[in-house]
């Protein structure tokens, strides 16, 4: 068996790729350059900031394209991106600290340091809805034609964001000797039970996670694209209500191999969100195909005001 190491000089990463006597891989492990990327001066450039970045003009610019197919001006999709960042960072940001309160409280300093890592995806979403909900109360336009629009944008930036895990060394799982094991340095296991500190190499659950939301989103541009002879349009919510159920069963999966949940009590935060997302998701759902019925929206369909829409290039 052999150990080959593979550089990428630019992203500072090294892979080591384990071989078996027929030069097959058989395991591949890999441990984070570190946060920074480069420092400007007095500017630090870091790979947390640098992917959420990434991962909200991705979205925006998916989300257009969608809006386009389903003939709504694109140009609604940038002034809700806009709503959709102040509403879900600060929520992310603030849903993270409250349940980290005691080691806030001793740095109160950090509160606001979003580039240190520590931010929530369900706080994350309980704020970016309730801006959407503002929004399009405000434009006097359906909420869930808007959630259709951004939901595969939503996933796949999740999918983008939890690379920063990875650079920053955090949201891993309990010790492994997988083939794809996360080195983890000694610095970063602080927070673990001493008896888990001797070990070296973790689950990497924030891969786990990406990937199970790169299939999340290739499942809702499927039902947004598909193509059936003889079927009907897929119903205002639907794509919203898949990618909550659908993201909040992984989520829940993953979130029990890790170590470093935000607690409530004896219990994992994320855990019980993620079974009130899946109860809502497949509710809804049921609610759309079996009862046949309409989601409650914040304007009645015969006050929504799509004048702003506009015929498709896509014919």
């Amino acid at each position: 068996m052999l150990n080959k190491s593979v550089t990428l000089p630019w992203l500072k990463i090294k892979f080591n790729i384990i071989m078996d006597i027929y030069s097959l891989p058989i395991g591949f492990q890999f441990t984070s350059p570190g946060p920074i990327i480069f420092h400007l001066g007095p500017l630090t450039i870091r790979w947390y900031g640098l992917l959420i970045a990434s991962a909200v003009l991705i979205g925006v610019t998916l989300s257009q394209y969608l809006a386009q197919r389903r003939q709504v001006n694109p140009d609604l999709i940038g002034d809700l991106a806009i709503w959709l960042v102040v509403g879900a960072i600060p929520a992310a940001r603030l849903y993270y600290v409250l349940f980290e309160w005691p080691q806030y409280a001793q740095n109160p300093g950090d509160i606001i340091a979003i580039w240190k890592g520590g931010i929530a995806i369900h706080g994350a979403m309980l704020g970016g809805t309730l801006a959407a909900l503002i929004f399009a109360r405000l434009q006097k336009i359906s909420f869930w034609q808007l959630a259709d629009l951004v939901a595969p944008s939503v996933i796949l930036g999740q999918a983008i964001g939890r690379w920063g895990n990875f650079f920053n060394s955090e949201a891993f799982g309990a010790p492994t000797n997988l083939p794809w094991k996360l080195y983890i340095p000694p610095e970063n296991r602080s927070h673990l039970p001493l008896e888990m500190r001797q070990f070296d190499y973790f689950h990497p659950t924030f891969l786990y996670e990406s990937l199970w939301n790169l299939m999340v989103f290739a499942l809702l541009l499927s039902l947004f694209f598909r193509k059936f002879p003889g079927k009907k349009p897929l119903k205002a919510g639907t794509l919203f209500l898949v990618y909550l159920a659908a993201y909040s069963l992984g989520r829940f999966w993953i979130e029990g191999l890790r170590t470093d949940s935000l607690m409530f009590g004896p219990l994992k935060m994320a855990q019980m969100v993620s079974l009130i997302g899946i109860t809502l998701g497949l509710a809804g759902l049921i609610w759309l195909y079996k009862r046949n019925r309409p989601l409650p929206d914040v304007v009645s369909p015969d006050r929504q005001q799509w004048d702003i829409s506009r015929e498709s290039p896509q014919k």
